[in-house]
């Protein structure tokens, strides 16, 4: 049963408000390394397991969400999920000890895991690929709005008393609302229809991967999770350290990657008419490039805002074609195709990570800024070059 657009707007408003905590919980540990290894006895670096625990789970969950999705409503698992990271966040807030608090950020991966990709594939079953863009673009200006809401907070609670537990604190409290508001709304929305035939994850996972031109977006977004997402994990804590900004002013000049990508999202609609998605990935790498690369020469510390900006801005130019091209994967198994792209970004986050927290840690900054500045504008080169190769050998696939 098709929804009516004055439904599927109000349920995308929605969405969009349970992304903007999800956002806010995938950023706001970044500001908040240098007080946790502070109050841990613990390396920036090694801080980052709070990041990286929970980028694993995100990623590996989604193996389970998909398909669950798929089977037993989109929606259900969102409001779901949302009471779960109500709780998990909760228990962050609680604990005493590093390593538990490793394992209640282990719980809100997981739980955070049914969120934003579900909701992605939900767009995409009820919203047609000519107005997917737009409307993802709308959806993620949810996201985008939360990652630098979480950005500057970070950096508020770690410069105050109330630290890194008043953060999770009040993203439960959020978590718990929004949850309350989707659980509310949907229990008049028809009732979801599962595909006939039993469960069969192994099954779904397959029809998404064998698809050449899910391996190519599959590919892209993971390489986009390790050199943009892992180094951008650790810029609060250097400007802090190579300028010797407060971490709430450091955070606050890296928020405006978000708003970067909120401009872009404000915008969607006339760029994607203007320009076509070959030359917006393009334009995204050189970008997202770029960003890192005045990060690392720019010796004024206020710079850093306007770079970050440049690189947000890149970054949804990029990243939103590859989303609306993951909603079109394999559309019978939509949930469990967008549930793939997510474990691919948060999978490569968690090595990027890793990878950018030994480096910062033992070989510095210049090597941790050096190789997305090189590395992203291929990536946006290779994806472009794939469409143009896609769009000729299939003139009549979505673009």
């Amino acid at each position: 049963q098709a929804l009516s657009l004055a439904r599927i707007n109000t349920t995308v408003t929605l969405m969009a408000c349970s992304a903007f905590f999800s956002g806010a919980a995938l950023r706001i540990c970044d500001s908040l390394l240098p007080r946790l290894a502070l109050d841990f006895n613990r390396t920036p670096g090694a801080a980052g397991q709070v990041i990286i625990s929970f980028s694993i789970a995100y990623g590996l969950m989604q193996l389970v969400f998909g398909p669950l999705g798929d089977r037993y409503g989109k929606a259900r698992l969102i409001w779901i999920s949302l009471a779960g990271c109500a709780l998990a966040a909760l228990a962050s807030a609680l604990i005493g000890r590093f390593e538990v608090l490793v394992w209640t950020r282990v719980a809100w991966g997981m739980c955070a895991a049914g969120v934003m990709p579900l909701a992605m594939a939900w767009i995409g079953d009820n919203v047609p690929y000519e107005n997917r863009q737009a409307t993802l673009a709308r959806f993620v200006a949810g996201s985008l709005t939360g990652m630098m809401a979480g950005q500057m907070a970070g950096g508020l609670f770690a410069d105050s008393s109330a630290g890194w537990r008043g953060a999770f604190l009040s993203l439960s409290l959020g978590y718990a609302v929004t949850g309350f508001m989707l659980w509310h709304w949907m229990r008049s929305a028809p009732a979801h229809k599962a595909p006939s035939g039993g469960l069969d994850v192994l099954g779904q996972l397959r029809s998404v991967v064998t698809a050449p031109w899910s391996r190519v977006v599959l590919l892209a977004v993971l390489a986009e999770g390790i050199f943009l997402l892992g180094p951008l994990s650790y810029l609060p804590s250097y400007l802090h350290n190579r300028h010797g900004l407060s971490l709430s002013l450091a955070s606050a000049l890296i928020a405006l990657y978000a708003f970067g990508g909120l401009l872009y999202a404000l915008t969607a609609k006339k760029i994607v008419e203007k320009y076509g998605e070959r030359r917006m990935v393009l334009a995204g790498g050189m970008l997202m490039g770029a960003g890192f690369l005045g990060l690392l020469l720019s010796p004024i510390a206020w710079l850093a805002g306007p770079l970050a900006l440049l690189t947000g801005f890149g970054t949804y130019l990029f990243h939103n074609t590859l989303q609306t091209h993951a909603t079109q994967m394999v559309p019978a198994f939509r949930g469990t195709a967008v549930a793939l792209f997510a474990f691919s970004l948060f999978g490569g986050q968690a090595i990027g990570v890793s990878i950018a927290g030994y480096t910062y840690d033992h070989l510095g900054h210049t090597l941790m800024l050096l190789v997305p500045a090189l590395a992203l504008p291929m990536t946006g080169w290779a994806f472009a070059r794939a469409l143009r190769l896609r769009a000729a050998a299939n003139p009549g696939a979505a673009e």
